[in-house]
């Protein structure tokens, strides 16, 4: 291949050729032509230039989805089933997803109105007798948001602490139990008529079915977890009766003590079948 002729800059240095090749847009443009054709043909640059990569496109931040995670994973921990957590996440489910299908139906779902409960199965002194299911339906219906999210954090605790240690059937035959015992119990206390509502007998029946467990000593827990548990368990339990009777005046307290004792009872009965798991 032959070298290319001098050109015009041929007696500059290789230093003031460059210089006028970086700073083209200073001089003429033939100059700055002149200066890249004279380095090229002293081999100091190559012939052909590469081009320019293209400018990249500005960074698109990508939005954070950590917490997103970490929140699919709680809901995930709270309300699928596993070892030792069976039953309760059914029951949660169940109470959440009544609630969901009364906002569906165009129930209004921060203060259900009196008429669509009992449409939905509340416990009503004039027709519980005549239909007895009402027995069990209204312990799936609650009186608004607070209402359920009261409820099911109770729930929540309890199974999350107990319900392996009591047995996944006991569990649930006595959350069953004891919402029957406090509607009962609330139709009998409340001789002027009641419309009620609400987990909280069958919830206060699984207090009572951790004291007979405690109180027989028929869980596997050292002396000082079953004393310790007690307390917490005595601590929550009195907490809720006397908020029920400091709390409004729709509380029904007589459901919560007939689910206590039910719970107990039931509880103690159960011990002579089932052995704790």
């Amino acid at each position: 291949m032959e070298t290319p002729p001098p050109g015009p800059l041929a007696d500059k240095t290789d230093a003031e050729l460059l210089y006028l090749a970086q700073h083209a847009a200073r001089y003429p443009a033939a100059i700055g032509t002149a200066a890249v054709q004279e380095l090229q043909r002293r081999g100091l640059i190559p012939d052909e230039l590469p081009e320019a990569a293209p400018p990249r496109p500005p960074a698109v931040p990508v939005p954070d989805t950590h917490w997103l995670e970490q929140g699919a994973q709680v809901v995930r921990a709270m309300l699928w089933p596993r070892s030792g957590y069976r039953v309760t996440p059914w029951l949660l489910n169940a109470n959440l997803a009544v609630f969901l299908l009364m906002g569906l139906s165009g129930v209004n779902m921060l203060a259900p109105a009196g008429a669509a409960l009992v449409a939905w199965g509340s416990n009503v002194s004039s027709l519980t007798p005549q239909q007895p299911w009402r027995l069990l339906t209204s312990i799936f219906l609650h009186g608004g948001p607070a209402h359920l999210l009261l409820n099911m954090s109770a729930l929540l605790l309890l199974g999350l602490m107990a319900e392996g240690k009591a047995g996944h059937w006991r569990w649930l035959l006595i959350y069953l139990l004891s919402g029957i015992g406090g509607s009962l119990t609330s139709l009998w206390w409340h001789t002027q008529g009641v419309n009620s509502v609400g987990a909280s007998g069958a919830i206060f029946g699984l207090y009572g079915l951790l004291l007979a467990l405690l109180l027989t000593q028929r869980t596997a827990l050292s002396r000082q977890e079953r004393a310790g548990m007690l307390g917490l368990l005595l601590y929550f339990a009195l907490s809720s009766l006397v908020g029920g009777l400091e709390g409004p005046a729709g509380t029904d307290n007589a459901a919560h003590i007939g689910g206590l004792l039910t719970g107990l009872v039931a509880g103690l009965a159960s011990i002579f079948v089932w052995r704790p798991k």
